[in-house]
């Protein structure tokens, strides 16, 4: 993915960006930061980085990708605290995607926390999936 955009939606190329978090040369300083990151993972497959980046009371065994989902954008509704001093933070998004054909769009607020001075995914509520 070296000189394409970063699928967060920020103006910078993948490695200079969440590539750096995926790649543990850097580490997330707010929740959003990790959220865009999550999201990078996702649309790049990086099982791994997810995993590490999920805080290990609400980790799964491992992350499985759906066959023909490609995650196509990522919107920041709002943030709530995740800020470089905080503990906790919440952001809330929207995540379009595609699979088979046909286009959706899913909406979620996330929850993260600080875990060993790290911000990790703690959880998520969907507020609405559809396709079209």
């Amino acid at each position: 993915m070296s000189g394409r955009s970063c699928p967060c939606g920020l103006p910078a190329a993948y490695e200079e960006c969440c590539g750096r978090l995926h790649s543990g040369r850097a580490a997330a300083e707010t929740a959003e930061q990790l959220m865009r990151s999550r999201f990078s993972a996702f649309a790049v497959g990086d099982a791994s980085y997810l995993l590490r980046s999920w805080h290990p009371s609400t980790r799964p065994a491992e992350v499985t990708f759906e066959p023909f989902l490609r995650w196509k954008k990522l919107t920041i509704v709002s943030t709530s605290g995740g800020g470089a001093g905080d503990a906790e933070g919440t952001v809330e998004f929207r995540a379009r995607y595609s699979q088979a054909g046909r286009a959706g769009e899913m909406r979620e607020t996330s929850r993260f926390t600080r875990h060993e001075g790290a911000w990790v995914y703690l959880t998520g509520e969907a507020r609405s999936s559809r396709a079209r």
